[in-house]
């Protein structure tokens, strides 16, 4: 607005006061210098006209599958994704609620069709190294199979065996080598028996083993028959008896040897049936895995296992029970005693699966990335087996896609480094974490490794991928595709009518009623606000389904056919009214006066700035008063709220840049002997960010130069150095948090907002603020300089220097730059006055 003053400006006196020299000044303002620009309407925000959208309902519309303006994005993913290097994966960030998670997803699965199924996988016993697994890889779809037929195999076994071992062939074989061993020993039993009769001496069996006594007509002479008999006699009978003795002996010593040529014997025979057994139940497993030579293996190390283990087939199921009383279980899958001989299906591709896996893992702790091994309580200890291992995500992807959340992850401890160290060496290893940290455990066991071909794709937010570039040096060693999703779109015919076809897809998922054009146009709007710039729209998928699926309830509750846009309307400002008890509560206390802001009047060194609090996804404005007060000093601008810790690095950059603006433009032959203070009033909190050093520097300007400031405008927007008033953020919260003040004070007309000619692109106002500007009752103001800015806030010329490089009197500039010179003038007279040497001054 540009303002006029009719009379002329009066020359000034050197030592007149400044005030009264502004009761004395009227100003004229120098023509043609370009103003601070009153909005209008159309400029506070962009509405959607629904006729031009060219349908009456979502109905009419083809939902869009994926997302709108997200070509370079998913351009990065395919790249990503048929780049096969162990080293280029993907990392997505965003914002939340962008749906890049679903339409990475859907990209990634439509890719994997043209990919080939992975192999399965398997795990077997090592009955060379039992605590080493064995990890065998199949052809997709055949690793189930395997193990059927494995447990097949022994349930077959199970029968057969036991009928074979009790059946006429076997025992009769049996017998004859039974009735071979013991003819033997009687026939020797007996040549030895004979021999011993024909001496009069008999073998007698007892207790104790053989006995051989002296005999006499067939009968054994008792022992004092025996003494009474001659000498000579005796002699040779005990000759005789202990030749037999040694005879007896050495028969007896081949007993063992012969017992064990007959065990031999039944060893091979045993083998022999056994084989027979084995061979004939694992023959049709072994032929459907002849292509495989690793398996074909596997068979034939458990062929030689189970005919040396073929006693577990014909154990009595009583003995087995033993003194506890529990039989094996009738279930082969489940009986402990075959266990070694199961399969653990590790990886299984699904049946008729076509595709490589695209598999996301919601809770990337450890154990379920690389696997794990349980362990069960087994006669009060902890046992683990080959069967007791569990796969991870790696596992169920590999030959495909795994998908992680970034934060999840580096929460899970452990995690992120396991991952890291699979990706290097291509190769999954499953360790629990206590035995990486070389903790004790209980029984363990050290798998064979799975090699490793998987692209993993982590997604997360734009911070927590510059801090895992910054700081992990492995990250962008691992991580070489990044897919950047922006958080808007730009905002044109084309884009409006895909974002309804978002909406009509967003409908269509969650089963809402259709929406009407009416309720498009002002969710586009709605979406102009999220993005906080008229010319983007947010794609916030989460949020703008939240905001359909309200409108849709509201929609019900009206008993309405379609979504129209007051259902919308109503669903913003529900969600607001939810969530605004603190502004509520801050507005309060303004109205009350607890927390001191004028909407009227004109002070001097008092301005209202614009701060925004942002509680979770809401933000509001709240008006603060700030003050500044000035003195003869030492060039120093005291920033209260830094020197109370309060002030954030931010705004006291914003306090430095002031600063520099008022040396470099009114102190270019003089010392600034000024002390100034600035504070925002009633601040209990921290400060920061350097949107408000425009409108502290107002307010120092004010209070140099003695000219009020008009308290109905309030103002925000960051300064430099050349006095140019630049972009902030939340610019439409801002305006708002100071319409509410006025609006609860009472809007006369005379009150806005000075926002930065640059921030009118953002503004998307509430219909409220706007229908007040439409009506006069508010204004908002675009202002590029701070002179435009000075200049309507207190209704007085800011001034240029004319050819004599002096500001026109009366002018802010120049009642500033005289009062600048009165300070100096002053500090220099103090300096003198302080040393008693003329020739000497003290300047600041």
């Amino acid at each position: 607005m540009f303002f006029k003053r009719s009379q002329p400006v009066p020359p000034q006196k050197k030592d007149e006061p400044v005030t009264a020299s502004i009761e004395k000044a009227t100003v004229n303002v120098l023509v043609g210098a370009k103003q601070a620009e009153r909005l209008a309407v159309e400029d506070l925000r962009r509405h959607v006209d629904e006729a031009a959208l060219g349908f009456k309902t979502t109905d009419e519309l083809e939902p869009i599958t994926g997302l709108i303006g997200q070509d370079r994005a998913l351009q990065a993913i395919e790249f990503g994704t048929e780049m096969r290097s162990h080293d280029f994966n993907i990392f997505v960030l965003g914002p939340p609620a962008s749906g890049k998670r679903t339409a990475v997803t859907a990209q990634l699965q439509a890719a994997a069709v043209a990919r080939p199924t992975p192999d399965d996988w398997i795990y077997v016993y090592n009955f060379e190294e039992p605590n080493r697994p064995k990890a065998l890889r199949l052809p997709a779809g055949r690793a189930r199979p395997f193990a059927k037929g494995m447990i097949d195999t022994l349930d077959e076994l199970r029968t057969v065996v036991p009928a074979l071992f009790e059946g006429d062939e076997y025992q009769a074989r049996r017998r004859a080598i039974d009735a071979a061993f013991e003819a033997n020993q009687e026939q020797a039993f007996e040549v030895l028996n004979t021999k011993a009769r024909e001496q009069n001496i008999a073998i007698l069996r007892t207790p104790q083993g053989f006995a051989l006594a002296p005999t006499l007509d067939g009968k054994v002479i008792k022992p004092e028959s025996f003494e009474m008999m001659p000498e000579e006699m005796r002699q040779e009978k005990q000759r005789q008896i202990a030749e037999l003795e040694k005879e007896l002996a050495e028969m007896l010593s081949k007993v063992p040897k012969s017992d064990k040529a007959r065990r031999s014997q039944i060893a091979q025979l045993n083998e022999e049936i056994a084989r027979r057994i084995v061979d004939s139940a694992l023959d049709d497993l072994i032929a459907s895995v002849a292509d495989l030579p690793n398996v074909v293996q596997y068979l034939h190390d458990a062929t030689k296992d189970l005919v040396r283990n073929i006693a577990i087939f014909v154990a009595n199921p009583e003995e087995e029970a033993g003194a506890s009383g529990i039989r094996p279980p009738a279930d082969t899958a489940r009986d402990p005693r075959f266990r070694r001989y199961m399969v653990n299906v590790f990886v299984a591709q699904p049946e008729g699966g076509a595709a490589a896996p695209v598999i996301e893992e919601i809770n990337p702790v450890y154990g379920n990335l690389i696997g794990r091994i349980e362990h069960i309580a087994q006669m009060g200890t902890m046992v683990t087996d080959f069967l007791l291992m569990k796969p991870g995500a790696l596992h169920r992807a590999n030959g495909g896609t795994l998908i992680l959340d970034a934060r999840k992850l580096l929460l899970s401890p452990f995690a992120y480094e396991a991952l890291k160290r699979s990706l290097k060496a291509r190769d999954i290893r499953i360790e629990q974490p206590a035995e990486s940290m070389l903790a004790m455990t209980t029984q363990s066991l050290d798998p064979e490794p799975i090699p490793l071909d998987v692209k993993v794709v982590l997604i997360g937010e734009r911070e927590l991928y510059y801090m895992l570039s910054e700081a992990d040096p492995d990250f962008e060693g691992l991580f070489k595709v990044q897919a950047d999703f922006d958080d808007s779109i730009n905002r044109h015919n084309g884009n409006d009518l895909a974002y309804a076809r978002v909406l009509a897809s967003i409908a269509k998922q969650h089963g809402l009623a259709p929406v009407d054009a009416s309720g498009v146009a002002r969710t586009i709007e709605e979406g102009s606000r999220l993005a906080g710039d008229r010319e983007k729209l947010s794609i916030e998928i989460g949020r703008i389904s939240d905001l359909l699926r309200e409108a849709d309830y509201w929609r019900k509750k009206g008993g309405r056919a379609t979504i129209s846009r007051a259902d919308v309307e109503r669903a913003v400002d529900a969600n607001i009214q939810r969530a605004d008890r603190a502004r509520d509560r801050s507005q309060e206390v303004i109205d009350r006066g607890v927390v001191l802001v004028d909407v009227d009047g004109s002070k001097v060194g008092q301005i209202n700035g614009l701060a925004v609090l942002q509680l979770g996804r809401f933000a509001f404005g709240r008006p603060s008063r700030i003050t500044a007060r000035v003195r003869m000093g030492n060039g120093r601008v005291t920033d209260i709220e830094r020197e109370a810790k309060l002030g954030g690095p931010l705004h006291t950059k914003g306090m430095m840049i002031l600063w520099g603006y008022l040396a470099g433009k009114f102190a270019l032959d003089i010392p600034l002997a000024v002390a100034a203070t600035l504070v925002f009033e009633q601040s209990y909190g921290g400060v920061d960010g350097d949107s408000a050093s425009s409108t502290e520097l107002y307010a120092l300007l004010s209070a140099l130069s003695g000219v009020p400031i008009k308290q109905g405008l309030a103002v925000t927007g960051s300064v430099n150095q050349w006095g140019e008033v630049q972009a902030i953020g939340g610019v439409n919260e801002k305006i708002e948090g100071f319409f509410d003040t006025c609006k609860a004070r009472g809007l006369s007309g005379n009150q806005g907002v000075l926002i930065p000619r640059s921030n009118v692109q953002h503004l998307m106002l509430r219909e409220e603020v706007v229908q007040a500007v439409r009506d006069s009752k508010f204004s908002v103001y675009a202002v590029d300089t701070i002179d435009q800015g000075i200049e309507l806030l207190t209704g007085v010329a800011a001034g240029d220097r004319g050819p004599g490089g002096e500001f026109p009197a009366g002018s802010i500039n120049g009642l500033v730059e005289k009062q600048l010179r009165e300070f100096a003038d002053r500090a220099q007279k103090f300096g003198r006055k302080d040393t008693g040497n003329g020739d000497k001054p003290v300047t600041s």
